[in-house]
């Protein structure tokens, strides 16, 4: 369950010392047009909404993006000395992983170079996919691409197995779509429509720009649509993929050809260079078997299309001008908005922490995060363990036989901060400066080789899933762990330094959110070991799902752009995670001032302890956002827009009432009979 904020880049004035800005609200974001009684948000940061406009290269622009400017100017420093190989250490590991990086980032910046190797990186396999004549070729074709990243008819990686916690397993689940997400495929509204017109012309010019004849693109850009179409209408929505049940299915390999009896597991596995496992995860077997009877009845042609354009667009980013612009054209600023490319050095940056981002994140902890910093982290970790453990034990719709496997679960968690303790060895990559997409190709084959290799083995639970410079957090609910890169622990959301009511609502409720996760509606039902099993009462369970359904409700019925309303299902954990994670915080705090006498009666800026709290809770949600980016948002997102994710949560808590005597019929204060309250 990540904590997820959608990141663009923007011109960069950012100050390299750590921790130089105080994690803090600020009076000059406030707009006292707007009473906290009416909309706290707005309160909070309506000044800084129209002081900040929303950069061009931008689809939205708020505090992560802020704080990710400025660990992409720290890095952007590391980089600009990693190019020079004069800047590098001569020998040891440190030499091994500042040469890559180096390497990688100068590559590319070589646009000349780029501009001059065209298509030629994607030569082998367009011409693999020109010489298929069989449904045979057609099967390997799709292995290939899989090695190389590019997700095409089906997704097939390791997983942590949802029932044994202790193994990694194969899954294989739906996949394949160029779209965002199988609703813009059938939708019938007009703007989906219009979309769908977009899609098609775009995948038209790109095939052109690849060599295709004007007339030929197309006509293989509609039959590409009516492939993916068909891949979506066989998908299940966003909202049903929630249910983690519903999606698990352990099939022995033997009996997978009941499944897909055209499909040759087998001869695919054999591919990819994985000995063919004892069983797998069919996530959604309804695809799965859709897609087979895709490969008889979709003709070759067809595939040969599909896969061409997948191979090209997975790859346009790093390929010539042209297909650089058509590919942003489409996906950047029709479907989120913004009116710029990124700066090439930012694009590449991204592309570097994507591909080796642990080589990238040894580089910038070294420089960037203080060990203090980790202490205070922890410490405040711990608080909030104990908070909501209290919470369980004072919950009274909760029976005591599901309390004691909650008490355990939460006792259970595991807590990583900064940055792993065991980096990725990335010593067999080859990264050199003969080409970008080069470089990139031989990450990705390397990535998806090293994620096969996991199969059949242990879990390794030291692993993490973001790279440090990350701004960002997670909870994993197969390992019961939080994480906290290193990016996100820095002003506004975290300083070592200030004032414990900023911390908490700020880092503190984000700590909160996650660890509330490990009992939203997805993740309560992975026992403390992180296994997928009903370790609830039925009477607790049903209670628990009265009250999600009340925040269902609640989130429904906002309207977040032009009449398009919250998905309350789509959203509903994230929703539970972010009302839990404030009432957690807002009870650690009061813990922690508890050890300090007279600390929570102490007025700064003339806020109570309370207000500042709240203050800092919603001036880290401050952010602008473009409406083609909230519709995409709305449609793929299981977040609430910024606002909401403020006043939603807030509207519902009789701490806030009491801090900003919001009185009954205000708007910021739901009916008695309507506040949500779950844990």
């Amino acid at each position: 369950m990540i904590l997820r904020f959608r990141f663009a880049a923007a011109a960069a004035a950012a100050v390299l010392a750590w921790g130089t800005a105080r994690a803090t609200y600020d009076r000059a974001n406030f707009d006292p047009s707007v009473r906290p009684q009416d909309d706290f948000y707005h309160y909070a940061n309506g000044t800084w909404l129209k002081t900040h406009p929303i950069p061009a290269a931008y689809s939205e622009f708020g505090a992560f993006d802020e704080v990710n400017d400025h660990n992409e100017a720290v890095l952007h420093q590391i980089l600009e000395r990693m190019k020079d190989p004069a800047n590098r250490a001569v020998e040891g590991s440190l030499a091994r992983v500042e040469q890559q990086v180096g390497d990688f980032y100068a590559t590319g910046l070589d646009v000349s170079a780029v501009e001059s190797a065209g298509l030629t990186p994607l030569q082998p396999g367009l011409a693999a996919l020109d010489a298929m004549q069989s449904p045979a070729d057609l099967q390997a074709a799709i292995a290939q691409l899989h090695l190389l990243g590019v997700p095409v008819a089906f997704g097939f990686g390791s997983e942590q197995d949802p029932k044994n916690s202790e193994r990694v397993i194969g899954g294989v689940g739906q996949s394949g779509l160029g779209l965002p997400e199988r609703d813009y495929y059938l939708n019938p509204d007009a703007k989906s429509v219009e979309i769908r017109g977009q899609y098609v012309r775009h995948v038209a010019k790109m095939l052109t720009l690849a060599g295709e004849p004007a007339d030929r693109a197309e006509e293989e850009a509609a039959s590409i649509l009516r492939l993916e179409t068909a891949l979506a209408t066989a998908s299940k929505s966003n909202v049903d993929l929630r249910d983690p049940v519903a999606n698990y299915h352990l099939i022995p390999v033997a009996d997978l050809g009941k499944l897909t009896p055209t499909f040759d597991w087998v001869r695919y596995f054999h591919a990819i260079g994985l000995a063919p496992p004892s069983a797998i995860d069919v996530g959604q077997p309804e695809f799965l078997r859709a897609f087979d009877g895709m490969l008889s009845s979709t003709p070759l042609a067809d595939w040969r299309a599909y896969l061409r354009w997948q191979l090209l667009h997975s790859l346009a980013p790093y390929l010539n001008k042209a297909l650089v612009d058509e590919n942003w054209n489409f996906f950047a600023h029709t479907l989120t908005g913004a009116t710029e490319h990124r700066e090439r050095w930012k694009r590449v940056l991204g592309t570097i922490d994507e591909s080796i981002g642990e080589d990238l994140g040894q580089l910038y902890v070294a420089q960037a995060f203080p060990p203090q910093a980790k202490a205070r982290m922890l410490a405040m970790v711990e608080n909030l363990r104990l908070a909501l453990r209290d919470k369980l034990e004072h919950l009274s719709w909760m029976d005591a036989a599901t309390r004691q496997k909650a008490l355990a679960k939460i006792d259970a968690l595991h807590v990583k901060v900064g940055y792993t303790d065991k980096w990725i060895d990335y010593s067999s990559l080859t990264i050199d400066r003969s080409s970008y997409a080069g470089n990139v190709l031989r990450a990705r084959q390397f990535d998806t080789l090293r994620d096969l290799h996991k199969i059949g083995r242990p879990v390794d639970r030291t692993e993490w899933g973001m790279t440090p410079s990350t701004v960002n957090a997670y909870y994993d609910p197969p390992l019961n762990e939080i994480v906290f890169p290193a990016g996100i622990l820095q002003s506004p959301f975290f300083d070592e330094r200030a004032d414990d009511a900023v911390n908490y609502g700020a880092i503190g409720a984000i700590m909160g959110h996650e660890m509330t996760h490990g009992f939203d509606d997805q993740g309560r039902q992975y026992d403390p070991y992180g296994n997928l099993t009903d370790w609830w009462t039925p009477a607790s369970a049903q209670r628990f799902k009265e009250r999600a359904a009340a925040i269902v409700k609640q989130f429904n019925g906002y309207i977040a752009v032009d009449r398009l309303h919250i998905n309350g299902e789509l959203t509903q954990g994230e929703n539970i995670a972010d009302l839990g994670g404030l009432k957690i915080a807002y009870a650690a705090l009061h813990h922690e001032l508890a050890k300090k006498p007279g600390a929570e009666k102490k007025l700064i800026d003339g806020f109570t302890v309370d207000q500042r709290f709240f203050l800092s809770f919603a001036s880290q949600y401050r952010e602008n956002e473009r409406p083609e980016s909230e519709r995409l948002q709305i449609a793929t997102d299981p977040h609430s827009p910024n606002q909401f994710r403020v006043n939603g949560p807030l509207s519902n808590l009789p701490e806030f009432f009491k801090a900003f005597d919001v009185k009954e019929g205000e708007p910021m204060r739901r009916p008695k009979a309507e506040q949500v309250d779950i844990w």
